[in-house]
């Protein structure tokens, strides 16, 4: 997994959008057919800006039973396109559209629902569809043809009609947001699932069940590992709803569930690229998000707090690695497509969702976005895609995943004396704990809820043993807590322990500690080693490549004989219990 640092000078945040405002537009067309056996609701939403859009669409079924479904409505605009869909098959003649139903949502039982959606191209205006049919079965805005149909209509829809919509319009994003019971920090009260994959792997290990006890995240880090996969090189034939039903049986609150699949991943690294190439965006929304959320709507997970940990590794890339000399042609090629912007966006609309799920967007760490160049615009940059998806279906952020950045650095300061050294590089903040607060503050700032809370993950990053400082002495590199050579080196590092154990409310704004990367699975593998998951070997694990000018021309200070990304490393495994504090 790349964690790319980022040195000091200027560098401009990726350009969403036009410099104009986003423009949120939506309408809720509540339809009763004139058909006696056939009627439903349709809300329509689009999140406009210039030239563009993005629109979503909830079908429920209020009529008998359907075994399938065609959707049609007609533009108000000539200029309107549907340039790419979701969850249906997209026809357009003209003004008049078209969408039928995918293979998996084609039955719909009586007040069922199923959510598609498309983005848009316009110009002039891009006016809502004021009505659709089903199945070629006209309906009105009013709950069933130009007088009201046979019934009239309650009174304009489940809540009012347009200007509210089914819950609430388009202020909770593009479906309005759910109705939820979610509390303020689904870590608070309750425990966590421990992954059982994981568990075995650590007792198997000598004096691992001192920690096999604790809460890790389960990784779906390809379409495959949804339904689960037992010959895969890297984590185990487990899939989402095994992890889910165990969860239930440990009589969990809470379960962590990494999604990491985005088209063209970790556009900076090589080590834990992807299944999915950059034009393959359909694909991540219908048969890895799609799938992912119908499982965790399932009602019999209700009880259970979801909490999806949302691509690692995908947003802070555009803002630091699209010029200069930590640049790659990849990251600039994701950042012209938009292809992160708009899968990030629909995983945060489509998990949202769910009224148990809780979503924490990746958030990089200290030295990668502390530089005062990367913090404006990283948190302006999460805020304009967060408004895509819905910034209210956002709980909060999560810093230093599967990095090690110390928590605290107790014994050197950022000041006017120290700023110049070479480990500090004027970047104003020195460790997670103090840039996570700040971060959080500043995300605030941009337009997310004041409730936000922050995750920390301290699986690696606890750089305990004989050579932890326990005193100031005046030199930066003697006193300081982590001790890899460089900020920017990520993969499996020499000297590493485990930090803080997972627990709730550790600070103010912090929801949790967490420890997402489960200890003992591979950043990546030390040299090529080919493989079915696509993962590819990065020069940042190998222990002899000189490095580049993410890491400063350093040594990358990984072990040696490292397997690909994802799986068990048992020297790293045994190396981080060594060397955790606090001490086991």
């Amino acid at each position: 997994m790349k964690f790319p640092i980022r040195l000091s000078g200027r560098r401009r945040a990726l350009a969403i959008a036009s410099a104009s405002a986003l423009v949120v537009t939506g309408v809720v067309v509540p339809m009763t057919m004139a058909h006696a056996a056939t009627s439903c609701n349709v809300a329509y939403t689009a999140n406009s800006w210039p030239g563009g859009f993005t629109a979503s669409i909830k079908i429920t079924n209020t009529g008998d039973p359907l075994t399938n479904w065609t959707l049609g409505w007609t533009f108000g605009n000539s200029s309107q396109r549907v340039s790419q869909g979701w969850s249906a098959t997209y026809a357009q003649t003209g003004t008049s559209v078209t969408a039928r139903n995918m293979g998996y949502n084609g039955a719909l039982a009586t007040g069922a629902s199923t959510d598609i959606g498309f983005n848009g191209a316009w110009s002039g205006s891009n006016p809502a569809p004021t009505s659709f049919t089903i199945n070629g079965v006209a309906c009105g805005p009013n709950g069933g043809g130009p007088t009201g149909g046979p019934t009239g209509g309650p009174t304009g829809g489940p809540t009012g009609g347009p200007t509210g919509g089914p819950t609430g319009g388009p202020t909770g994003g593009p479906t309005g947001g759910p109705v939820t019971n979610r509390v303020d920090n689904p870590y608070a009260g309750v425990r966590g699932y421990v992954n059982s994959e994981w568990a075995a792997k650590a007792n198997a290990e000598p004096g691992g069940n001192r920690i096999s006890n604790q809460p890790t995240a389960v990784w779906l880090d390809r379409i495959a590992a949804i339904a689960g996969t037992a010959n895969s090189q890297s984590n185990g034939p487990m899939g989402l709803r095994d992890h889910l039903d165990s969860a239930l049986a440990q009589n969990a609150g809470y379960i962590q569930i990494v999604i990491y699949n985005l088209p063209a991943r970790d556009c900076a690294a090589l080590a834990s690229n992807g299944e999915l190439g950059i034009t393959e965006l359909p694909r991540y929304k219908t048969e890895y998000i799609d799938a992912i959320a119908a499982i965790q709507n399932d009602p019999k997970y209700r009880a259970l707090r979801i909490i999806n940990i949302i691509e690692i590794d995908s947003l802070p890339n555009l803002v630091t690695n699209t010029t200069g000399a930590a640049g790659t042609q990849m990251c600039r090629d994701v950042q012209t497509t938009g292809v992160y912007r708009d899968g990030i966006a629909y995983a945060i609309d489509k998990l949202g969702n769910t009224p148990n799920a809780y979503n924490y967007i990746d958030a990089a760490h200290h030295g990668w976005i502390g530089w005062v160049t990367n913090f404006g615009p990283s948190a302006t940059q999460f805020a304009q895609v967060a408004r895509l998806g819905g910034i209210n279906k956002v709980h909060g952020f999560i810093t230093n995943t599967a990095n090690y950045s110390a928590l605290h650095e107790p014994f050197i300061q950022v000041n006017a004396q120290t700023r110049t050294h070479p480990w500090i590089d004027f970047n104003d903040y020195n460790d997670e704990s103090t840039f996570a607060v700040a971060f959080r503050q500043e995300l605030i700032r941009q337009g997310f809820d004041p409730s936000i809370g922050m995750l920390i993950d301290t699986s690696r990053n606890g750089w305990g043993g004989p050579n932890r400082p326990t005193a100031a002495t005046g030199d930066i590199n003697a006193d300081r807590i982590d001790k890899r050579i460089h900020k920017g080196n990520w993969c499996n590092q020499v000297g590493a322990g485990l930090g803080e154990r997972p627990r709730a409310n550790p600070a103010p704004g912090i929801d949790a500690y967490v420890w997402v990367k489960p200890p003992g699975e591979s950043d990546g593998s030390s040299r090529l080693i080919p493989n079915p998951d696509n993962k590819g070997f990065d020069q940042m694990c190998d222990p002899n490549y000189a490095g580049n000018a993410r890491n400063g021309n350093s040594r990358t200070s990984a072990l040696p004989d490292a397997p690909i990304s994802g799986a068990w490393f048992s020297a790293q495994f045994r190396q981080l219990m060594a060397n955790a504090y606090p001490a086991l």
